[in-house]
């Protein structure tokens, strides 16, 4: 058998893997939470951004399914209330307020009308997020609005919201939506200084200030056109490492929250919905908004908290 044999049959086994995979996801999905599984009422509130359509959109409707009360939340008020409106007509517990996740005002305002509201949070979804390349595309010209976004944004979010998380035995829950592009040891998208991905990949001395400065390196290496030779990811740069950041705020905060005490506890992760079929990858993903929402409901939902801090894809952990 020559190499491109090899590799021919090595890349059908992993396709037969993602295949059995997806149908046993497809399977599980159908089993319904039991009595003792299902800690959550028609009280519980949970908030999820950029839901108007794709993945946070079915986040939202497969939440509100299971019974919750869900806060569909998106930068444009007219879709978002369509999106709502569609929910609702489903027979679904949904409301809609305007968020946009960049704006500072409009973070405060959504707070202060949640917390008045509902009294807080139960569940928090980070779902809101740009790219601006599909394919093979890697232009970096809106770099910084995609770092500003999917990180920055998403990073004020969790911090406008910590205070509004409702204690319980159970704990709230905080689920970020990211992606394996951002794994800092991809086989063919990682960073490649050696020295600065030993930095963070230490969880230990991984530091909120640590992914900022490599954010800001790589947003200064843009604007003097640098950042080709950089050694920095080279499939969707920008998004790789914006959702990078993401994954890595998420082990900071998971670390920090987990000092909390018993029924102040805060659980917070990460997940990569897959390659899913939406307008953000020009409809060309492989995987449908259904099964890419699955795995941060799952995560929203389950009782083991040992999830706190860690990464996963199809309900399995993964390495950062």
């Amino acid at each position: 058998m020559d190499a491109t044999e090899k590799r021919t049959n090595k890349k059908e086994r992993a396709k037969e893997r993602r295949e059995k995979r997806h149908q046993e996801i497809s399977r599980l999905r159908t089993v319904p939470y039991s009595d003792h599984d299902r800690w959550w009422s028609a009280d519980t509130i949970a908030v999820v951004t950029g839901a108007n359509r794709g993945i946070g959109f079915e986040i939202a409707r497969q939440l509100a399914f299971h019974g919750l009360t869900v806060v569909l939340t998106s930068r444009d008020t007219t879709t978002g209330e369509e999106a709502t409106k569609t929910l609702q007509e489903e027979g679904l517990k949904v409301v809609f307020h305007q968020l946009d996740i960049l704006n500072h005002e409009s973070i405060d305002s959504f707070c202060a009308w949640v917390n008045e509201k509902y009294g807080g949070i139960d569940i928090l979804v980070n779902n809101a997020g740009v790219s601006h390349n599909t394919g093979s595309d890697n232009s970096v010209e809106f770099a910084e609005k995609v770092i500003n976004t999917n990180y920055v944004g998403t990073k004020n979010m969790i911090k406008a919201s910590l205070p509004l998380m409702k204690p319980s035995a159970e704990g709230a829950r905080i689920v970020n939506v990211s992606s394996r592009l951002g794994r800092l040891n991809g086989r063919r998208n990682r960073i490649g200084d050696v020295g600065l991905r030993e930095k963070l990949e230490d969880v230990e001395l991984l530091s909120e200030d640590l992914i900022d400065e490599t954010m800001n390196k790589f947003l200064e290496e843009v604007k003097d056109g640098s950042w080709i030779s950089g050694g920095w990811p080279q499939n969707n740069t920008d998004y790789s490492l914006s959702k990078l950041a993401v994954n890595g705020y998420t082990r900071v905060m998971g670390r920090i929250l987990s000092e909390r005490d018993d029924g102040e506890k805060i659980y917070i992760s990460c997940c990569c919905p897959g390659w899913v079929k939406t307008a953000m990858t020009g409809w060309a993903g492989q995987t449908s908004p259904e099964e890419g929402a699955d795995t941060a409901v799952w995560l929203a939902l389950i009782r083991d908290q040992s999830v706190n801090g860690k990464f996963f894809a199809e309900r399995r952990e993964i390495n950062f």
